[in-house]
């Protein structure tokens, strides 16, 4: 079966007249199903430079220049995609997240991705052997031993040290997410460092608002006075030690900032209800739901400000519910592959949020990413109520996320918007990853991109110009990222 599905390839070949090596699964044309997809993949796309603008890269290995000495620690290490997978084919948890020797955590993922056929795992399986280590052999429990060693050598080498990788897929810049009651002090030694990479942080300030449950939250704001040098004793000196954060970060060349939400607050209550609130979790009383939602929406207001003072770009992301399986999170903690896509309305509290701080003069910047497909053209459709004359795009609809940066709900996304706004003025592709096997996510989106303008030409529905084409892809790539964020690269 497998020689006549080879001669019917190489029949193909001949009567198609696209010739390819059949016999690799990843090679030039990969996924770009017409002549034009692919003309504009490789004349306009492949040789974009990367800016990765949403990361969860550890600052810490890059200040370090980590090397990685097998392909467990670079690949299977921190990535909840693979452990999920891996659960679902019934491996057990010390091959995922537990105690199991490295070479068998790595066999167990290796019986796994033949699995996965149809999962874009299966994509970005091959795509990263491909393109760290020059591998055609697809990934199975046979073909896993020559596969270690082979990627054992090559990690050993300093083009595949933490900052060779970055060199490697010229990224230019990348924004990693911090916390604010980090000291920054690993970003301090990157811009130390002679990594031409420009790695800046992201300002994340979820902790502050989970006010239902005050001994994190305590915990969490005495960390902050001590980052700050602030006592905080009130409301008041809460906000001046997030500011003073805040003014920290921009001087480390923080651009962005960051918010991790099942839903946009809009409970408005004012600062004195808010100061309230404060008071009484910093005496160890929880606070109720309500009241949870009017201190976090105030919050969300200052944030407002204070970005757009600045001129960040405020990036929302929505819609997730995590830890869903709490015997789990008892054991092993967060962003452990338990997360799922939450079905929470989204429209009137979204809307009320960008229009209140529109109200003010205060909307900066915003990215908005959506979990649920089903909000797509919600998202889409909102961002075009707070343009702006002032900059093209203003307000973004993001790349699809988390479940949906895959190959058919990033057409999904790229579809609604360009139904609903405009495409061309998309700021593009991220990795939201904590690994650095995950840049070839970026030439996954860039085929994906110029498969769907390729076939839109062919089909007659776009014109057959490449010079509006062309620059078009080339700006969604790399370009309108560059212009919109404003990072010294």
């Amino acid at each position: 079966m497998k020689g006549l599905f080879g001669n019917a390839l190489r029949v193909c070949s001949r009567t198609c007249g696209h010739k390819r090596d059949h016999m690799a699964f990843i090679h030039d044309d990969f996924l770009l199903q017409t002549s034009t997809a692919r003309h504009l993949y490789h004349a306009h796309a492949a040789g974009q430079p990367i800016l990765d603008y949403h990361c969860h890269l550890p600052p810490a290995d890059i200040a370090g220049n980590r090397r990685f000495h097998n392909l467990t620690e670079i690949w299977l290490e921190g990535d909840h995609y693979k452990w999920r997978a891996m659960r679902w084919a019934g491996v057990e948890e010390q091959y995922c997240t537990g105690a199991a020797p490295p070479y068998e955590k790595f066999i167990a993922w290796a019986r796994t991705v033949p699995q996965t056929l149809r999962n874009p795992l299966y994509h970005w399986t091959h795509l990263e052997l491909k393109r760290y280590f020059g591998m055609d052999q697809l990934l199975d429990e046979r073909t896993a031993p020559d596969i270690w060693e082979t990627a054992t050598a090559q990690l050993a080498t300093d083009e595949l040290s933490a900052h060779g990788i970055l060199r490697k897929f010229d990224v230019r810049a990348l924004c990693t997410t911090d916390d604010p009651t980090d000291d920054l002090a690993h970003h301090r030694t990157i811009a130390a460092s002679d990594l031409t990479t420009r790695v800046y942080p992201t300002f994340r300030p979820d902790t502050v608002l989970a006010v239902d449950q005050p001994e994190p939250f305590n915990r969490w704001v005495d960390r902050l006075a001590a980052a700050s040098d602030i006592h905080i004793a009130s409301y008041q000196d809460l906000l001046d030690a997030l500011r003073q954060r805040h003014d920290t970060f921009h001087a480390h060349g923080c651009r962005l900032s960051d918010h991790g939400l099942e839903q946009c607050y809009a409970d408005f209550s004012g600062d004195e209800q808010t100061a309230v609130i404060f008071d009484h979790v910093r005496r160890g009383e929880p606070a109720s739901p309500l009241q949870q939602r009017q201190f976090a929406s105030q919050l969300m207001l200052f944030f407002g400000h204070l970005d757009a003072e600045k001129g960040w770009t405020k990036q929302l992301h929505l819609g997730p519910l995590r830890n869903n399986n709490r015997r789990l999170l008892a054991a092993l903690g967060r962003d452990i592959g338990c997360d799922s896509i939450g079905d929470l309305p989204q429209a009137a509290s979204l809307s009320a949020y960008l229009d209140r701080l529109e109200q003010e003069n205060s909307l900066p910047k915003t990215i908005l990413y959506n979990i649920n497909p089903s909000d797509n053209y919600i998202f889409a459709t909102m961002v075009g109520n707070f343009q702006s004359g002032e900059m093209p795009g203003k307000v973004q609809w993001g790349s699809g996320w988390w479940f949906l940066d895959q190959w058919e709900a990033m057409q999904w996304q790229m579809n609604a918007l360009s139904n609903l706004g405009l495409l061309s003025q998309f700021v593009g592709m991220l990795t939201d990853s904590r690994s650095f096997m995950s840049y070839p996510r970026h030439e996954y989106f860039r085929r994906c991109l110029c498969d769907l303008l390729g076939t839109d030409v062919e089909r007659g529905v776009l014109p057959d110009d490449e010079e509006l084409l062309g620059p078009m892809i080339r700006k969604i790539c790399y370009g309108n990222a560059r212009d919109y964020l404003g990072l010294e690269l």
